[in-house]
């Protein structure tokens, strides 16, 4: 029977701490996901709903990104799927009742955990200016709200539209077409704080900032680098993959700053053996220093280079650039400087050498641990000269494979997302619909928190997510919200951006994956692009949580309608009515998608392009793939100082939290922990158990404070630490960012330990 949410927020400031999970699902998963959707859905919902996930005519998980296999099991799901689809698909509510309740200040004091599991909301609701509470308001009369207020702008680019990686595609390209025929690029999305690095690296060297593998050429490689990523608690189908792979005689290699028990060993809770002994996925454990990857790679260049007979002479030659001035700089690589770099041994690195050489189809995969850094672009750069070195891209098991996130966060950038977009996009775009779409790079995250803190931006309107949970910084761009004249989030679920506003406020409640979807043309479909090309179609099966609900593609027509006013050249009412009039646009404007709707409607989707990957042709500047040169960086840490990482708990998907536990490290009823080496913790003069204030360091002097963090001793890296964001968020400076992707550097924070004064 479905459980009532919670009227108090839970204590959170003694956390319980046990020893650390060396195995990862099992039975304890199936319970888990089980209470957790139970409580959130009741028996039956739970049923019918966890049965439709990922399957060909059902819904896609909101959660990551990762593919579903072409033969789908009866359960589809991970545990963290599982999670996601309770909080959406739940039965409790959020009413105008609920906001008359609790005014804003009050809602500013609670948890995101209290705020996520008061359920989903049910009606437009209004914040006006000098107002102390929410009210419910009409469609029409929200609508009218943002166009008084984007009317009102000097110019466009006051605005910002933000994005999560939860729209589907039809309603991101809705959302930028609005955006342009307005006349902005202020189009920021959540790939600015994540996977950015990943893009601006990879289109560089090999034409296409998206991936180069499908999930058939895990099963045919014979070594995976999992780098930088837990999948465990992430993307937790991707052990599946990594198990089937290793039945199939692979090796697999495990970089990282922290053990995980995914990685150690994986109980597939599909499988008898899986229920009882699991399967050791790791060949191989490199526990590397934070930001030690690039230099770790370099120096395996160097090595492979080295070897005998280890270059693919013939793809070196005829498919690639620039190898000799790589291989300059890679000659020069040290041991010394990299052994320092990474914290790992010389037997460590011969070993993974080994490995390498014996491999003739290698992929490496990778996440946040290797894109938010200052040198996260030339990382990712080694990363692609590694698998250059051997012709390990364009072939059957082998490639390179940036592990996305959220559900559609490739798909939303695929449609136009981007506050940078290619020249040819916008020719398209003005050849299908008749207006010429701004040129100049419009805002992404970084920019855009600064503009609104520096008065530049007026409007910001979010479709989905909670960004200002997950920008950096947290005062700064909580006092950037709070200049704005109007913010507007359009969302499932109360999270914390929905209290930090701007002079007025809108809440505009949307219809989640798991709902039926309804217009004018009848029963609509939408699509998603997985984290490796592949679009198909979600189909959601449930009743609407309140009849007061539109769809995403719904509320941006009607908005662009009111917006633009009769001078539009975009046929709105029409796209509002039938999702399969935006497809057919959609397919005349971006490649890869021509016969669009016939091609969504078979089961399973299809396969976009990749010119890497299916006929190695290199769509770059130089029309092959680049090597490139770039001085080995890696973060320097002062004495009595260590470098943390955030993360995420086991209980949580990105800034949604599920519970207070994290199941696989040993922590349970709360969050508030920082993960430290048992000798940093010795030298640093800081117990087990005690309490601490983090505090960063940066060069701009600002004392940023994270306080009352219970010590865990951890078997992290020596020199690192580690805490859970949001709540470490506060001390990663807004201008700590990546070199060329201007991705917050939020795994590498320099951080020092002071008692806390609750200790």
């Amino acid at each position: 029977m479905a459980t009532k949410p919670p009227k108090a927020d839970p204590v959170q400031d003694a956390p319980q701490v046990a020893e650390p999970k060396h195995a990862a699902a099992g039975l304890p998963a199936i319970g888990h996901s089980l209470r957790i959707a139970q409580q959130q859905m009741g028996v039956k919902r739970t049923a019918l709903t966890l049965l439709r996930v990922n399957q060909k005519d059902g819904f896609d998980c909101p959660g990551c990104a990762w593919p579903e296999p072409e033969h789908r099991h009866t359960a589809e799901f991970c545990e963290n799927g599982a999670k996601a689809v309770a909080e959406e698909a739940t039965l409790r509510r959020v009413t105008p009742e609920f906001f008359a309740a609790h005014p804003v200040a009050d809602l500013a004091g609670r948890s995101g955990y209290w705020l996520g599991q008061q359920g989903r909301l049910t009606h437009p609701m209004y914040l006006p200016e000098g107002g102390e509470r929410y009210e419910p308001v009409s469609w029409e009369r929200a609508f009218d709200i943002v166009a008084e207020e984007m009317r009102a702008l000097v110019s466009p680019d006051q605005a910002v539209f933000y994005t999560s990686g939860r729209t589907s595609n039809e309603a991101a390209f809705l959302y930028q077409l609005f955006a342009r025929e307005l006349g902005t690029n202020n189009l920021p999305d959540c790939s600015n704080m994540c996977h950015e690095s990943s893009g601006s690296a990879l289109s560089e060297t090999i034409g296409i900032g998206k991936g180069s593998v499908l999930l058939e050429d895990l099963y045919q490689a014979d070594l995976i680098i999992v780098a930088g990523q837990n999948p465990g608690t992430n993307h937790p189908r991707m052990l599946t993959a990594l198990e089937r792979a290793k039945a199939n005689g692979a090796k697999v290699i495990s970089v990282n700053p922290l053990p995980e028990a995914g990685m150690e060993r994986f109980k597939n809770p599909q499988t008898p053996k899986g229920l009882t002994a699991g399967a050791a996925l790791n060949d191989l454990f490199l526990q590397i220093r934070i930001g030690g990857d690039q230099a770790l790679f370099r120096l395996l260049n160097k090595l492979i280079l080295e070897a005998e007979g280890a270059l693919d002479d013939t793809f070196i030659r005829e498919h690639t650039h620039g190898f000799e001035e790589f291989a300059k700089t890679a000659r020069a690589a040290d041991w010394d400087e990299t052994l320092a770099a990474t914290g790992l041994t010389r037997a460590d690195i011969e070993r993974t050498l080994e490995m390498v050489l014996a491999s003739e189809r290698t992929i490496v995969c990778w996440a946040m641990g290797l894109t938010q850094h200052k040198h996260s672009v030339p990382t990712i750069r080694e990363v692609v000269n590694f698998l250059l070195l051997r012709g390990n891209i364009g072939r059957p098991g082998a490639g390179v494979c940036p592990v996305r996130g959220h559900s559609n966060v490739q798909g939303d950038r695929t449609m136009g997302i981007f506050e940078r977009p290619a020249p040819a996009f916008l020719d398209a775009l003005e050849k299908e619909f008749g207006f010429a779409p701004p040129r100049a790079h419009g805002l992404d995250v970084v920019r855009a928190i600064r503009a609104l803190r520096d008065g530049e931006a007026k409007v910001f309107f979010a479709m989905g997510g909670n960004f200002v949970s997950a920008s950096p910084d947290t005062d700064v761009t909580e006092a950037a919200m709070r200049r704005a004249r109007l913010t507007v989030h359009v969302s499932t679920k109360l999270n914390r951006s929905h209290v930090v506003t701007g002079a007025r406020a809108l809440i505009l409640p949307t219809l989640g994956r798991t709902e039926r979807d309804v217009q004018g043309g009848g029963e609509q479909f939408v699509t998603v692009e997985d984290s490796m090309g592949m679009v198909h179609a979600s189909r959601g099966r449930l009743e609407p949580a309140s009849a007061q609900l539109l769809s995403e593609p719904a509320i941006v027509c009607r908005l662009a309608r009111r917006v633009l006013g009769a001078d539009s050249v975009v046929p709105w009412e029409e796209f509002d009515k039938d999702y399969g009039t935006i497809r057919d646009r959609i397919a005349r404007v971006i490649p890869g998608f021509e016969d669009f709707n016939a091609r969504a409607a078979r089961p399973g989707g299809f396969v976009l392009p990749h010119a890497p990957r299916d006929e190695r042709r290199f769509p770059t500047v130089t029309g092959k793939a680049n090597f490139t040169a770039a001085p080995v960086e890696y973060p320097k840490v002062p004495a009595g100082r260590l470098l943390l990482q955030t993360l995420r708990s086991h209980d949580q998907y990105n800034t949604t939290i599920y519970g207070l536990d994290d199941r696989y490290r040993g922590i349970r009823n709360g969050r508030r922990v920082v993960l430290v080496n048992a000798g940093d913790a010795r030298e640093l003069g800081v117990a087990d158990g005690s309490y601490v204030d983090l505090v960063s360091e940066w060069r701009d002097g600002t004392e940023r404070r994270a306080p009352g963090f219970r010590v865990v001793v951890y078997p992290t890296s020596r020199g690192c630490a580690a805490a859970y964001y949001p709540e470490t968020n506060v001390l990663v400076p807004l201008d700590s960012t990546a070199d060329t992707s201007n991705t917050p550097a939020s795994k590498s924070v320099v951080v020092r330990l002071e008692q806390s004064a609750t200790d």
